[in-house]
C-alpha cells in the first residue's frame, strides 16, 4: 500500500513540475499573441489599441522571466524563445505600428525607418544573449527592446491627447515619430546603462518605494493610460542617459566587443608558426639561440 502511495504522489509531484515548466513559456508565447494582435488592429487603423496591446506583450515580457526565477525553471530554451517572441513584439510589431501611423504617407521608401529600427531591436537582442541572458544584473546595457517598443506604440495615443494639441500644436507629428524611432533604436544598441525594474517587497525601504510605485502607475496607467504610458517611458528613457552621462560611462561594461567572434589566446600560451609545422624545420624552441650552459 505504500509503494503504491508513493508512486502516485510522485506522479503527481512530476505533472506538478511539467506544469511548473510550461508556465513561463505560456507567458512568453502569450506575449506573441498580443504583438501579432497589435499588428491586426494597426492594419484595421485602431492604432490606440494596437499600442496597449504592445504595453501588454511587455508586462507579460516581466513576468515570464520572474516567474522563471521564481519557480527555478529557467532553461537556455525559455532564454532563445524569448528573445524571439521579443523580436516581434518589440521589433517588428511597433515599426509596424508606426510605419501605418505616420510613415505610409511619408514616401515610398519612409518604410526604411521601421526596418532600420527592427535591425536595432534584433542586434539589441543578439547582445542581451550574449551578454546577460541567464545572470543576475543590476544594469541593462542599452535600452531593453520592451521599453523601446511600448514608447513608440504608444506616441499616437499621446498625440490624440488635449494636452499635446496645446502644448505641440507646432510639432509635426510625423517627422516627431522618425526621429523618435531611429533614437529609441540608437539607444538600444549603445551601451547606456538603465536600471532593472527594482524588487518588490516589505522587508526594505528600496522594495516599499518600489511597491509604492508600482501601485502608484498601476491606478495611473488605467486611469489616464494615453497620459502615462509614454510620458512613463520618455522618464525611464531620459533616467538612463542622464545617469549615465553623469558617471562619466565608468560602469563595468563587457570586456570584449560581442559583435566579434574572436576568444582572446589564454594567457601564457603561444601562438604556434606556420613555420613550426614544415617538415624538416626545426622548431621554434630548437631555433632559439643556446645559452652557455646548453652549448657543448
Amino acid at each position: 500500500m505504500t509503494d503504491t502511495t508513493d508512486t502516485v504522489a510522485g506522479a503527481r509531484r512530476r505533472r506538478l513540475r511539467r506544469g511548473i515548466i510550461i508556465l513561463p513559456s505560456a507567458f512568453t508565447l502569450g506575449g506573441l499573441f498580443l504583438g501579432v494582435w497589435a499588428i491586426v488592429h494597426a492594419t484595421r487603423g485602431e492604432f490606440v489599441t494596437a499600442g496597449w496591446l504592445i504595453v501588454l506583450a511587455a508586462v507579460f515580457d516581466m513576468l515570464d522571466g520572474r516567474i522563471a526565477r521564481y519557480t527555478a525553471t529557467g532553461s537556455a530554451f525559455g532564454e532563445e524563445l524569448d528573445s524571439l517572441v521579443d523580436c516581434v513584439s518589440f521589433g517588428v510589431a511597433p515599426a509596424l505600428i508606426m510605419y501605418f501611423t505616420f510613415l505610409r504617407n511619408g514616401g515610398e521608401w519612409s518604410w526604411i525607418l521601421s526596418f532600420l529600427y527592427i535591425v536595432a531591436a534584433v542586434f539589441r537582442l543578439a547582445r542581451f544573449n550574449i551578454e546577460q541572458a541567464g545572470t543576475a544584473k543590476v544594469n541593462f546595457h542599452g535600452l531593453p527592446s520592451p521599453t523601446a517598443g511600448a514608447s513608440i506604440a504608444t506616441f499616437y495615443a499621446f498625440t490624440q491627447t488635449p494636452l499635446w494639441h496645446t502644448w505641440f500644436t507646432r510639432v509635426d507629428d510625423k517627422r516627431a515619430a522618425g526621429w523618435l524611432m531611429m533614437f529609441v533604436a540608437v539607444l538600444m544598441v549603445s551601451n547606456v546603462l538603465y536600471p532593472v525594474v527594482p524588487r518588490f517587497g516589505l522587508r526594505t525601504w528600496s522594495g516599499r518605494f518600489a511597491l509604492f510605485v508600482a501601485v502608484l502607475s498601476i491606478v495611473a496607467a488605467f486611469t489616464y493610460p494615453e497620459y502615462f504610458f509614454f510620458p512613463f517611458a520618455i522618464l525611464y528613457i531620459t533616467y538612463g542617459l542622464v545617469g549615465t552621462v553623469l558617471a562619466g560611462f565608468e560602469e563595468k561594461l563587457p570586456d570584449q566587443d560581442p559583435m566579434l567572434d574572436e576568444e582572446p589566446p589564454p594567457d601564457g600560451v603561444r601562438a604556434m608558426e606556420f613555420e613550426d609545422l614544415r617538415p624538416g624545420v626545426p622548431s621554434h624552441e630548437d631555433r632559439r639561440p643556446q645559452t652557455d650552459e646548453e652549448q657543448p
